[in-house]
């Protein structure tokens, strides 16, 4: 099953909220519904996200068919720049409604801009699975035989359309017989590590553990995890890597042990446009997320709360990134700007 698709006119997806305990199909007919459903996390993760935003303005389309050209032109550009600001920090989001935006014009009526639009969010899709097969293979190169392997956050299927990122490298690994053992954090505070990533893990039999987030460093000073894997929700040009909050602690970690850290993401998480991690704008989310868990209150109501949803690594921190065309090591600034697609990175 995919996590996310286009089908009847619906935009279809699984509901991340309401796993690991219960497999819901949430279904949206319309650009608001899409929208909440970005910003409440039911669809998540800069791949997916990427694939949103284009079913997005295939949404802003059905819902402006029938107008005059010029005026559906104007009402899809208009609501799609909506879907691409539901969330700041995936660059992926932004990048899947430019897309569809850069294909526009070039119809003389809605219903042929429809029809577009659809196939240009399926061609997207499509090229989400190859790339991350692709980068599940080329990862996999840098995962020794009998590795314990650290992941933090979702970087698996649910983050895309299927297969993932980080976890498509683990799942290579495993499916390439190398005995590997993977070492899930929680990832506080939506828990995305352990209703998501393990739920993963146990669905493919894939050997983990659940640990919680203050554990990993105790882990690695035992010597039980030789990589870190992580995905990415942005990558400035100079492999400054925006990921969940937690993982520049962990690549701090990482650093002083001397295990690999290793990033994996398309190209199309890769901002050609910003100098560095200092430019990639941090999504700050609902104090109640850190407040309570599950509707029940684990702190006082009256405390202050700082709410990141994501933080920077540093290039230096990072040893390698893992995109759909490779494998890119230090110095990040010349390797990235050699797999630089020539087009709109589509």
């Amino acid at each position: 099953m995919r996590t996310i698709f286009y089908e009847d006119g619906l935009v279809k997806m699984i509901d991340q909220t309401r796993l690991p305990a219960e497999l819901v199909i949430h279904e949206c007919g319309e650009v608001d519904c899409l929208i909440e459903a970005i910003q409440s996390l039911r669809v998540r993760g800069a791949p997916a996200l990427g694939v949103a935003g284009a079913y997005g303005v295939v949404l802003a389309a059905q819902e402006n068919l029938g107008l005059d050209i010029s005026v559906f032109r104007s009402n899809v550009k208009k609501t799609s720049e909506k879907v691409s600001k539901a969330r700041p920090t995936a660059v992926n989001l932004q990048w899947g409604v430019e897309s569809q935006i850069g294909i526009i014009d070039g119809y003389d009526d809605a219903s042929a801009t429809l029809e577009g639009l659809i196939k240009n969010a399926e061609r997207i899709s499509s090229m989400d699975i190859r790339n991350n097969e692709a980068i599940g293979k080329h990862g996999s190169t840098l995962i020794g035989h009998g590795d314990g392997v650290l992941t933090h956050c979702n970087a698996g299927a649910l983050a895309c359309v299927d297969y993932g990122t980080a976890l498509g490298v683990i799942r290579s690994a495993h499916s390439e017989g190398k005995g590997i053992h993977v070492y899930v954090d929680e990832t506080r505070p939506l828990c995305q590590g352990s209703r998501l990533t393990a739920w993963e893990m146990v669905e493919e039999g894939i050997p983990a553990t659940l640990i919680t987030d203050n554990m990993a460093g105790f882990l690695m000073k035992q010597g039980k995890i030789q990589k870190i894997v992580v995905g990415a929700d942005r990558i400035a040009s100079n492999g400054d890597t925006a990921n969940k909050i937690g993982t520049y602690s962990l690549s701090v970690l990482a650093k002083h042990h001397g295990i690999p850290m290793i990033i994996a993401a398309p190209t199309s998480t890769i901002d050609y446009q910003m100098e560095s991690g200092d430019e990639i704008p941090i999504e700050e989310r609902d104090g109640d997320e850190i407040r309570f868990w599950k509707g029940v209150q684990n702190s006082p109501l009256e405390v202050d709360v700082y709410n990141p949803a994501f933080d920077v690594t540093p290039n230096e921190n990072i040893t390698a990134i893992v995109t759909e065309k490779g494998v890119v090591r230090p110095p990040f600034k010349k390797g990235l700007k050699d797999i630089e697609p020539v087009n709109d990175r589509s």
